[in-house]
């Protein structure tokens, strides 16, 4: 199959989603806004200029073949929710118009729904059609035969909608029947095949190759990428500082650091919380305490000594969902004799974790963040996993990364803790509001399809 062939359609995919994105904006609110005494002409330049900035500073079309569905209603989500205000914001300038919630909330929840199905619609095509033709896909090489460099081409393998066509590894360290040829042949072996990208391991490249391979990239209009592999300091945020042309790589602290990004994710945090705990908590407690006190003698909310931020105290909120026991500090585990029927099915569901609303609102916890452990496990694995203590520099979460991802439930080994930090550690160094909504949007997803370990 020619190059031509393979990727001619590629260029066109974000023009068209951009196009389509811009004619449902534009349609809608001629359709919402006829009756509200608008000049149309300035207001859909107005909504287009808008849209469009706030597309470059969200990022909103970079969305790629391996990006997860979760990630892209996110992004449509945020996108839509920072395109509200500046619609309302048109309306104190133009005199003549009339202003009407109701028009502006069915102009933006038409636009989330059908932007929305339109979106998937293309994103699940692309990941047919490369199956079903073999069409839209990378031609993909891996420079060095590493841990991370095998676990890479596994992936290429166990996920053909990613579109990624692989042709082999290239080591001067190893041999064997995976690996094409030394690195000095690769150049050849590009233009050869059509590669379009080139994945280097850092651990098998000196720094003369890397600067060769570099320019060999930029010559030929190849993508070329790398894998940090055991090198822990890429695990972390690095930030480009120039003296004058000279660049330095800093190691910086995670986001969460900064004093502009606490106060908003606490208002976030006090937003959500209030929505949650008038909208749900209010008529929720109520039910609840009537079929946990019917089941079983006691009160209705558990509460329980946690570590938070800094490992300062607090009391963590659940409705209870076991027996009056003394062995609180001991881990659930399955078919545990303490859980009560109606405990079954609230920890199934995560519907014991609701009162920690209150916990997010007093400020000792946060929606999203690395689950409180118990004081025991504090104290074991601290010592024992490295960068454990890292996730204790935020606030605790009621619902995060590891969960979402299926860790939680009993501690059976270490591995199993292990999986949780990593995840955690992922978190906060890397965290953004998107991030913060892909998880929340996980985690309902989640409650409804039912967890494995959730007992």
């Amino acid at each position: 199959m020619t190059a031509a062939h393979k990727g001619r359609y590629s260029k066109f995919i974000k023009p068209i989603s951009i196009s389509c994105d811009l004619l449902i904006i534009v349609a809608f609110s001629l359709y919402f806004f006829h009756d509200l005494n608008i000049y149309m002409p300035v207001y859909q330049g107005y909504q287009i200029l808008a849209w469009l900035l706030i597309t470059y500073f969200s990022k909103f079309y970079q969305i790629y073949r391996f990006t997860s569905p979760v990630e892209i209603f996110s992004k449509i989500f945020m996108q839509l929710i920072l395109f509200l205000p500046m619609v309302i914001a048109f309306f104190p300038f133009a005199k003549t118009s009339i202003f009407s919630g109701t028009a502006i909330a069915l102009f933006i929840l038409s636009s989330l729904v059908v932007i929305t199905i339109l979106k998937f619609l293309l994103f699940y095509y692309l990941k047919k059609y490369r199956i079903v033709t073999g069409s839209n896909f990378r031609n993909a090489i891996i420079l060095g035969y590493t841990d991370q460099a095998i676990m890479l081409r596994e992936l290429f393998e166990k996920r053909p909608d990613y579109g990624y066509n692989f042709l082999g590894f290239f080591s001067d360290r190893k041999e064997n029947s995976h690996i094409k040829g030394k690195i000095a042949s690769i150049r050849d072996f590009v233009i050869q095949h059509n590669v379009d990208e080139i994945y280097c391991s850092l651990n098998e490249l000196s720094n003369e190759q890397i600067k060769n391979l570099v320019e060999f990239a930029d010559e030929n209009n190849k993508t070329i990428k790398f894998i940090p592999d055991s090198k822990d300091i890429f695990s972390k945020n690095l930030r480009t500082d120039y003296y004058e042309l000279f660049p330095v790589l800093s190691l910086r602290k995670t986001s969460l650091h900064e004093p502009e990004i606490q106060l908003l994710k606490r208002l976030f945090d006090i937003v959500f919380s209030i929505i949650v705990i008038v909208a749900v908590l209010s008529w929720l407690i109520p039910v609840m305490a009537i079929i946990i006190v019917l089941e079983s003698k006691g009160p209705v909310f558990f509460k329980q000594s946690r570590p938070g931020i800094g490992e300062k105290e607090f009391f963590c909120y659940k409705f209870r969902s076991m027996h009056l026991n003394k062995i609180t500090e001991q881990s659930v585990t399955k078919n545990d004799p303490r859980v009560t029927r109606i405990g079954k099915f609230i920890r199934k569901t995560s519907i014991d974790e609701l009162p920690q609303f209150f916990n997010v609102l007093a400020g000792d916890m946060s929606v999203v963040g690395p689950r409180p452990h118990l004081w025991s496990q504090n104290k074991l694995y601290s010592k024992k996993i490295k960068k454990y203590m890292v996730r204790l520099y935020v606030k605790p979460g009621i619902t995060g990364l590891a969960q979402v991802k299926g860790c939680r439930g009993e501690i059976e080994t270490d591995e199993d803790m292990i999986k949780r930090i990593k995840y955690d550690v992922f978190y906060i160094e890397n965290w953004s509001l998107v991030q913060d909504f892909k998880i929340i949007l996980q985690t309902i997803i989640n409650i409804f399809q039912g967890e494995e370990k959730a007992y």
